[in-house]
This record gives C-alpha cells, sequence and structure tokens, in this order.
C-alpha cells in the first residue's frame, strides 16, 4: 500500500525589522504552497512601539515573537537571534526548507550556509533587496506581490512600511521567457508551459508573473508578446517563440487602435 507523501516541514523566521506587517495574510497564503510551517518565529525589540503592528497579528498567524532589546545603538541583536535559531533549527534536521522573511543582504551567509546542507531556502523582501541575498536562494518571492489591495490607514511610521509596489509591464519578461523556451526546445519549437515556469525558476530566482502584474504564467506569456500557446489533445499547454515574421506582424496588430 503506497503511502501518503508528507507535507514539507518548514521553519518561518521573520525580520522585523525588515518586513512590514501588513504581507502577513498573504505571506502566509503564499508559505501553505511550499509546505507546513511548523515553526513561526519572529525577531525584533517589542518594548516600544514600533513593531506594535507586528505585534498586533502575532496571535492571528501563532507567530512565536523572539525578544531582542536594542542594548547597544549600531548592533542588531535580533538579527544574531534569527541566525542562531536558524543553525539551531538546521542541526535538529527536523526541516526540509526555511523562509528568511527580509530585506537584509546580512542574511545571504545564512542562506547560503543552510542550502550547502541541501536544504532549500525561500527568501521573501522588498524588490530593493540586494541581488545576493536574492541569489543565495532557492527561490526569492518580492513582498510587493504580497500586499493587501487597500493600505491599512494604522500602518507604522516606518520609512520603509509602504514599500513602492512598482509593477514591470510584462513585455519587460520577454526576453526571459524567450531563454527558458529555448533552451527548452526540442518538439518544433513547442515546450510545455509547466516546464517553462520550472526553468524560469531555475534562471532568475525572483522570478514571479505578479511582478509583471500577472497572476499566472499563462497570462503573462500571452500579455507579453512574441509567443504563441496551444492546448495538447489531452489538455496540457504548450507554448513557442513566434517566428520572426508572426511577431512583427503581431506587434503591429496591437499596435492598432480598437
Amino acid at each position: 500500500m503506497a503511502t501518503e507523501q508528507r507535507t514539507p516541514r518548514l521553519a518561518v523566521l521573520i525580520d522585523a525589522d525588515n518586513a512590514s506587517s501588513r504581507i502577513a495574510p498573504r505571506l502566509f497564503e503564499e508559505i501553505a504552497k511550499i509546505g507546513e510551517a511548523s515553526v513561526r518565529r519572529i525577531y525584533g525589540d517589542f518594548s516600544g512601539t514600533r513593531l506594535k503592528s507586528w505585534a498586533e497579528v502575532l496571535a492571528t498567524h501563532a507567530i512565536k515573537a523572539r525578544q531582542s532589546f536594542a542594548y547597544t545603538s549600531g548592533k542588531n541583536a535580533s538579527d544574531i537571534a534569527l541566525v542562531i535559531d536558524a543553525m539551531d533549527l538546521l542541526h535538529t534536521g527536523r526541516f526540509d526548507a526555511f523562509c528568511l522573511i527580509s530585506s537584509d543582504s546580512d542574511f545571504t551567509g545564512l542562506a547560503s550556509r543552510i542550502r550547502e546542507q541541501g536544504i532549500d531556502v525561500y527568501g521573501f523582501g522588498e524588490q530593493k533587496t540586494p541581488e545576493s541575498f536574492r541569489q543565495a536562494c532557492r527561490r526569492f518571492i518580492y513582498t510587493e506581490n504580497l500586499l493587501p489591495e487597500v493600505p491599512a490607514l494604522d500602518e507604522p511610521e516606518r520609512q520603509d512600511a509602504r514599500p513602492a509596489n512598482v509593477k514591470k509591464p510584462p513585455t519587460a519578461a520577454m526576453s526571459l521567457i524567450r531563454t527558458a523556451i529555448l533552451q527548452l526546445d526540442d518538439e518544433g519549437g513547442w515546450v510545455p508551459l509547466g516546464r517553462v515556469g520550472q526553468r524560469l525558476a531555475a534562471l532568475a530566482s525572483d522570478f514571479d508573473p505578479r511582478t509583471y502584474g500577472q497572476g499566472k504564467l499563462s497570462d503573462l506569456v500571452e500579455t507579453a508578446g512574441g509567443f504563441e500557446s496551444r492546448r495538447t489533445e489531452t489538455g496540457h499547454l504548450q507554448v513557442r517563440v513566434c517566428p520572426s515574421g508572426q511577431v512583427s506582424k503581431a506587434k503591429s496588430k496591437r499596435a492598432k487602435p480598437a
């Protein structure tokens, strides 16, 4: 009798100083797509009012706060506490992946060290996050894509509490999608969309259709232009790069007014 596959166990570690509480609901929805958040911890100095918005959502999402007092100016005790906990959790061998929520490049080394142990790291941070940290993660999700549609009125006074939600035009993804398709081209140019998505994740850890204003990869491929799609007899979606003549024709057609 076949045994049911176990849901991956995740350790979720949040840097409260570098993440907005407004992402909390969609953050854990996103994490649920990866696995089960067995450990949920957040790090910061909760003795003042600066992290009040996080303190108000801890119980809702079953997050355990790790208090780190700022005894010395310029020393980030919460970062150190997060790293120590991460290494302790890593050595238990109980977790299949780590989720690091921060835009701080100081966690680049931590992400790299965890991955050296063969454990995946999923990063969550703003678009301003340095590339070093983004590339150290197996996948990096921009928190701008997790923000609620309507801004909260009681957001704290942090300058970066409301990160700019800058959406790129779909055409900006054309080059990357084209590269992914051409690398997989093995059947007259037609490639299963699922394989394209996997290759895109390998080419760019921070690739996400939502960054380009689209909810799904299929929508992004359609709106980016320069690609064709078709359904197989089994209902699977395939895509290919348009022949150069058809690309020009498609562009001129889209340019005409409705």
